[in-house]
């Protein structure tokens, strides 16, 4: 029997003479809202509730939400909340039941997945899908056999997988400030408004760092970015995109991504703003046809960006179809478009593609984040192109496309961008069709040609997948194209009962293969293509896949750099060949320091900056203005081939400004290196990691953490580019110091050996112009070859040393690189607090 008064239990826990959370009172029973408040109570947890019956059913999370289908989060059953409740952000009195600060974490609404139901929760069980601004897609809540005298009831919250599944910590590690306000922790602590540091200086700024009481409005990465910015005035323009070749074989190897092959229409989204234009892969303008997806991506809020991508129908089992969309865009079905994003050419005026494919795909997936129901980015595998190519074939789709993870954007078709294909399908000409009665309003053959050295060849016929549904477009648009005389040379027997068309009519066609003849066998009629040209249309056939690795060739490969682990120079030139297109999101068109220890590290090792011309093509120069106003070239590299032209040189280690060759002047990111004193334990620096972890997540900034493959770990923390260094070295500094002055028995912030002794150095002369600090994934010329690498908050525990990778680890740290638990890591859109 359902209790009276459902909200007896909330009522009588709470004096709301002192408390300002609502009173429980019952609402109507037909709503479908969800909320999540973060609730600094005894200890930090996230409270997930639904509305069902008119109240607010509650579970605590301890750890919050993860995206990992992986992660099965203790969820322990509360008193049920008022609907009233979800919209409380403030701070519970101390000594009131659940006494702390709660914010409004995230909200949305909810359904059962069909064929289930929201009683299905009086059976221990409840599948539903979350329509958050952050919690997205299919959930799972199973209820833990009882145990003993249990006072509460135990479950477990689980991410389904599917589109949204993702890291472990993806959400809590970003999503820092309230969907309601916008503040942070801290400022609904201190009942303020989102505000800055600003007029704070000397003692009263460092006191605030310290302490954390005031902090900024930060624009994480899944809040809108600020509209408008550089380049947003306009919107960027149509580029020719970059095309595959299409080969006969998955390319092996981690020097490739792997996506899904949409079966959709490519097109080009151009936005600022609220300003949006998509373009087919020819360059027309399609935003009125695509108006759905227009006011999708508009209503992400993001700056000027050009964004690479497929517009896809689903059919009923959720996949890509292109028969669906076509019946979509022409009012046939009322099936939703996707947007799938996979490039992004642009960002903020400044052109990205020089840079890396991955880089650009990471820059993609910090500029979308989760984007919403109709705009998503397209994940992808790295050395694992044979199973998503089998998984995509035995779903019955078209295949995947494959890129080198190091290649630029090239507006042509390239090898560095390959498709390989379940069946055969490709584009014809219509240049005729035949009858299949008299009234010939029924289609028998398309007759079918594609482009060779010397115009129009014919290509065969092709005599099903005609319907209702298409014929008679097909039709209309083939009588309003009748000419008398055939636009190719056809075979004799073809001709009889033929009707010919101008030849500008492109058609998609799936064939089991082309015969002795040249012609198509066993072909279907799939749909019109309007985006792509009849001149464009030729034969593809396909070809070897192209060879992945390194073209530097490395010398004295069996040199011994690591002694103790012997390694040689040709291993670790293979190490940087693997890993490379992981490393390259961090080093990728930074300038960069290299350590040179020409015959192994246990011999003389050097830093070196400059180059003379001697490291060849495949590593580039920028000029850098020095203190004395005078010019250098300094070092960075492009793609792997750069890695790799390095380690031919004698280098081991790269370390890396916080900032890009494109805009020098405006660090990307900052770095807190924790410093060791010679006698702390590693369990020391993992607290103090934590401590600056939480410190700065009160002032609304991400930060990961990287063991450094020496003594200590890095505490990274992203930045936007706007700050010049300057305001980020002072920045550093100050939040260092006052971190040293408010714990001066565990941190110092100054270089001297003699005030290190018993405490760690929290290191931010990394964050000035012109300081490195090594780089994700580089080998350190120490003992064993350790390898600098990122880790996740959760796993940091569980680690015993910063130097628990090493490149003979290279096969482990390529595939936690694509994992989902490090999805997200190092990225975030973020500014410093103004001050």
């Amino acid at each position: 029997m359902a209790d009276a008064d459902p909200l007896r239990d909330y009522n009588s826990k709470r004096d709301f003479t002192r408390t300002k959370e609502p009173a429980g009172k019952r609402g109507r029973p037909s709503g479908d809202g969800f909320i999540v408040q973060k609730h600094d109570a005894t200890r930090l947890h996230y409270d997930f509730r639904l509305e069902m019956d008119g109240v607010l059913k509650s579970w605590a999370v301890t750890r919050g939400p993860s995206l990992d289908p992986a992660d099965k989060r203790l969820a322990v059953r509360t008193e049920d909340h008022p609907l009233s409740y979800a919209g409380f952000e403030g701070t519970i009195p101390k000594g009131e039941y659940g006494g702390g600060t709660v914010m409004l974490w995230d909200e949305g609404t909810w359904e059962p997945v069909p064929g289930k139901s929201a009683k299905d929760l009086e059976k221990g069980h409840l599948h539903f899908i979350l329509h958050g601004q952050r919690m997205k897609g299919e959930w799972l809540l199973i209820r833990l056999r009882p145990r003993g005298k249990e006072r509460h009831e135990n479950w477990l919250l689980r991410k389904i997988d599917d589109d949204y599944a993702g890291g472990s910590e993806e959400l809590v590690a970003h999503a820092l400030t309230s969907v309601k306000t916008g503040r942070t922790m801290n400022e609904i602590a201190a009942d303020a408004p989102a505000i800055s540091l600003a007029g704070k200086r000397g003692k009263a700024f460092d006191a605030a760092m310290a302490k954390a009481e005031k902090a900024a409005a930060s624009s994480v990465r899944d809040a809108p970015a600020k509209k408008g910015g550089k380049g947003s005035s306009g919107l960027p323009s149509f580029r020719p995109p970059q095309l595959a070749t299409l080969v006969d074989a998955v390319p092996t190897g981690s020097a490739w991504l792997h996506e899904i092959k949409f079966d959709g229409y490519r097109c080009q989204v151009a936005v600022a703003g609220d300003k949006v234009k998509i373009y087919t892969r020819s360059g027309l303008d399609w935003t009125d046809r695509f108006a759905s997806v227009a006011q999708a991506v508009a209503a992400l809020g993001l700056p000027a960006a050009l964004i690479d991508g497929e517009i896809v129908a689903l059919d009923a089992d959720g996949n890509p179809d292109f028969s669906t969309l076509q019946k979509a865009l022409a009012g046939e079905s009322k099936a939703r478009l996707h947007l799938f994003a996979f490039d992004l050419l642009s960002l903020d005026g400044e052109s990205l593609e020089k840079l890396p494919n991955v880089t650009r795909k990471e820059r993609l997936f910090a500029l979308l984040g989760e984007g919403n129901s109709t705009v998503r980015v397209a994940h992808h595998v790295v050395g694992a192109g044979e199973r998503l190519f089998k998984a995509m074939c035995d779903a019955g789709q078209e295949g995947i496309i494959s890129k080198r993870a190091d290649a630029p954007y090239r507006g042509a078709r390239t090898k560095s961008w390959v498709k390989v294909k379940c069946t055969r399908r490709q584009e014809f000409v219509i240049v005729g069709w035949t009858a299949s009665s008299a009234s010939g309003r029924a289609i028998r053959n398309l007759l079918l040609a594609q482009n060779g050295p010397d115009g129009l060849v014919y290509a065969g016929k092709v005599g099903t997948g005609f319907n209702a549904a298409n014929s008679d477009s097909l039709l209309d648009a083939m009588e309003r194209r009748a000419r008398k005389t055939a636009a190719v040379e056809v075979p004799r027997a073809e001709v009889r009962g033929a009707r010919w068309v101008r030849a500008d009519l492109v058609a998609e066609i799936a064939f089991a293969a082309f015969t002795a003849e040249n012609v198509v066998r066993h072909a279907s009629f799939l749909g019109l293509r309007e985006d792509k040209a009849a001149r464009d249309v030729r034969r593809e056939e396909p070809m070897p896949v192209p060879d992945a690795h390194s073209d530097v060739q490395v010398s004295n490969r069996d040199r011994l750099i690591f002694p103790e682990a012997k390694v040689t120079k040709g291993q670790l030139a293979d190490y940087y060949d693997a890993v490379g297109p992981v490393m390259l999101p961090w080093i990728a068109r930074r300038p960069i320091s290299l350590v040179r220890c020409p015959q192994g590290r246990a011999k003389k090792c050097f830093f070196q900056k400059h180059d003379s011309g001697s490291f060849g093509d495949h590593v580039k120069h920028v000029p850098v203005r020095e203190k004395d106003g005078a010019t250098e070239d300094y070092l960075y590299v492009e793609d792997v081939d750069g890695l790799v032209a390095c380690v031919q040189m004698g280098t081991i280690e790269f370390h890396g400004w916080g900032s890009l060759v494109d805009d020098i002047e405006k660090p990307d990111r900052l770095i807190f290196d924790l410093d060791p004193d010679e006698g702390l334990d590693f369990a020391d620096v993992k607290k103090a990691a934590r401590d600056i972890h939480r410190t700065l997540e009160d002032m609304g900034l991400a930060s990961f953490p990287m063991l450094s493959g020496g003594k200590g770990v890095h505490v990274v923390v992203p930045l936007t580019p706007e700050a010049e260094w300057p305001r980020v070295k002072d920045f550093a500094d100050r939040f260092a110091r006052a971190l040293a002055a408010q714990e001066p028995d565990r941190f110092t912030a100054t270089m001297s050996k003699a005030k290190r002794k018993g405490r760690i150095f929290i290191d931010w002369l990394r964050n000035q112009r012109g300081a490195t600090a090594v780089l994700p994934y580089v080998v350190r010329a120490r003992e064993n070859a350790p390898v600098a690498t990122p880790v996740t908050w959760a796993e940091l525990d569980g680690i015993e040393k910063a130097g628990a990778f090493t490149i003979a680890d290279v096969d482990r740290l390529v595939e936690r690189a694509a994992s989902r638990a490090l999805r997200g890591w190092g990225e975030a859109r973020q500014t410093l607090p103004d001050y």
